[in-house]
């Protein structure tokens, strides 16, 4: 996949995500919940990959089951945020979750906890 079309799939489902909105920092998409970053994109490395936030543990366990996919992302992988790539062939209903795990992670708890209402009507 290319990297512009990864970015625009990526942009959707962060987009889609209560509250969420995209701003540019340090030359690159990131993706707030309340002026708070639960996703950035990165094309490091000339890879594309998105960077999220993960419950503690996460990282060592995503990593060390697929070292080809996960990685510790520079800067924000000592605080435990989970780098995966998104060339070749991403299971995007992964991202998703990643991405919707880090949300409820970042947001507040009040609008974490109404999307789970909104999501069982």
């Amino acid at each position: 996949m290319r990297a512009e079309a990864a970015a625009a799939r990526l942009r959707r489902i962060c987009l889609a995500l209560p509250e969420a909105e995209e701003r540019e920092t340090w030359e690159v998409p990131t993706f707030r919940v309340r002026g708070k970053i639960f996703a950035m994109w990165s094309g490091r490395d000339g890879r594309p990959s998105l960077w999220c936030k993960a419950p503690p543990g996460s990282q060592a366990i995503l990593i060390g089951a697929d070292p080809q996919r996960f990685f510790a992302p520079p800067y924000v992988g000592h605080k435990g945020w989970i780098g995966i790539w998104l060339d070749g062939n991403v299971d995007w209903s992964e991202v998703g979750a990643l991405v919707e795990r880090s949300w409820r992670l970042t947001a507040p708890r009040r609008l974490a906890r109404s999307r789970a209402v909104d999501e069982s009507r």
